[in-house]
């Protein structure tokens, strides 16, 4: 049954989703340490995390609603053959090969492993096991698409809201001591340091990735009109963002000002269980391992239906059901390899990946107010997949020894993980230059190729 809008209860729960299908364990983690590390300048530096860690991801969602989901129409801008090929790498880099593998091994390393003895600890059998309750769960909440709206934004997300809100209370009711001297890294940069944190995040991949669940929930609603579906997926996307800050600010505030009573620790897995073992004694891990697995399961079942319905779309012999099957039984396998060796793999194909989904979000979003041609996309990213590939290497501990001391030297931004940037800034302002002199401009191209179809 069509209709005209939705109701702000339903507007809520989409948002609400959209919320909790960003915030997965990773998400928890990065704030509380920043704050940490930060210590008197966590404020700044979380005001530059939220920008990449908010902002980002939010314009992401924005130009995906404007394609109704469809990532591969703003990819499609550089070239056919490179818009399926990137949409396929990004799909399967963000999905079943590190995303959605990723939810089950962080929900088990902090939200399980706590209460295993040595032994159990040293066999992979808990992890087997506790892979194949997390998946059958995330299969059965996704197989019906329909669905997900309403039991995440419903159901998964408030319960999750309900734990972080235990723990957030508690640390300022009672405070655990004062914000520390910043680390040498927050001293004279904490904007920027923050920044780049919120960028580690990759939530801006996953904004690209989520938009297709935002659009079919609001479909199955009864909203088809384009216009209407892309002005509700906006809204979604800022309630979302709206929880992703106050949640955020929180886990940074835990983080500074905890370091009295816990110490320095090594990562915000770690900042976090002392954090609740100290707030709330054994019942503490407890709340954490809760609030653990709802991210991450909130997040797997996103990312199992968003890559399903993408690849349904792309290879329709096989169902969108047959491919929610086919994702989270290799998903469940790939988990069993463990967390580290995951993130020593991947994390150097997401360095790559992330600056060319950037440059392409941001271009679409200012494409119709600044009006270029393919010239402009095409310039910002092979520039950025030229610049972010060292990244990449630096990431995988590959350096290239004479280029890595040529860019430390002479390219801004290298020695933070963003050399990528001030190249394709240069890039574009080429590209747009031609596209002027040309007088090309990308909509009328694309306007032209349906007319012709």
């Amino acid at each position: 049954m069509k209709k005209e809008a939705l109701t702000r209860k339903e507007t809520l729960a989409i948002g609400l989703m959209l919320f909790a299908l960003f915030f997965g364990a990773g998400n928890m983690i990065f704030p509380p340490s920043l704050g940490q590390q930060a210590g008197v300048n966590t404020w700044s530096a979380t005001v530059g995390f939220l920008i990449t860690g908010v902002g980002l991801p939010l314009l992401g969602i924005i130009a995906t609603s404007k394609t109704n989901g469809d990532f591969t129409k703003i990819a499609n801008r550089v070239h056919p053959i490179f818009g399926i090929f990137f949409t396929i790498v990004l799909y399967l880099a963000i999905g079943p090969f590190f995303g959605i593998p990723r939810t089950d091994t962080v929900a088990f390393e902090i939200g399980v492993t706590p209460f295993l003895s040595d032994s159990a600890l040293a066999s992979n059998v808990p992890l087997m096991i506790y892979t194949i309750i997390f998946f059958g769960i995330t299969l059965f909440l996704s197989l019906n698409p329909t669905k997900i709206a309403d039991r995440i934004g419903k159901v998964l997300t408030p319960l999750l809201l309900t734990v972080l809100a235990i723990l957030v209370l508690k640390s300022l009711l009672t405070p655990m001591g004062e914000f520390q001297l910043p680390q040498p890294r927050y001293e004279s940069a904490s904007f920027v340091a923050g920044f780049v944190d919120g960028y580690l995040t990759m939530d801006a991949i996953a904004a690209l990735v989520f938009g297709i669940v935002v659009i079919s929930s609001i479909r199955e609603k009864g909203i088809v009109n384009s216009q209407k579906l892309s002005a509700i997926c906006i809204k979604a996307g800022f309630i979302a963002a709206i929880g992703l800050i106050l949640v955020y600010v929180s886990l940074a505030y835990i983080g500074a000002s905890s370091v009295e009573s816990i110490g320095m620790q090594a990562n915000g897995g770690a900042i976090l269980t002392a954090v609740a073992r100290e707030l709330f004694g054994g019942f503490g891990t407890i709340i954490l391992g809760l609030a653990i697995t709802f991210a991450c399961l909130t997040t797997s079942i996103g990312l199992i239906s968003a890559c399903s319905s993408f690849f349904n779309r792309i290879f329709p012999k096989l169902s969108y059901k047959g491919f929610v099957v086919v994702l989270t039984i290799f998903s469940a396998v790939i988990a069993n390899v463990g967390l580290t060796q995951l993130i020593s793999i991947s994390v150097p194909i997401l360095t790559f990946i992330y600056p060319i989904a950037i440059s392409l979000i941001v271009l679409s979003l200012v494409a119709s107010v600044l009006r270029f041609g393919r010239e402009v996309y095409v310039l910002a990213v092979v520039t950025s997949s030229f610049f972010s590939l060292f990244d990449g290497l630096n990431a995988a501990n590959l350096k290239i020894a004479s280029i890595d001391k040529l860019f430390t030297n002479y390219l801004p931004l290298y020695s933070d993980g963003m050399g990528w940037l001030i190249p394709t800034l240069i890039a574009c302002i080429i590209g747009y230059m031609i596209s002027k002199i040309r007088g090309s401009y990308i909509e009328d191209l694309e306007s032209s190729s349906r007319k012709a179809s």
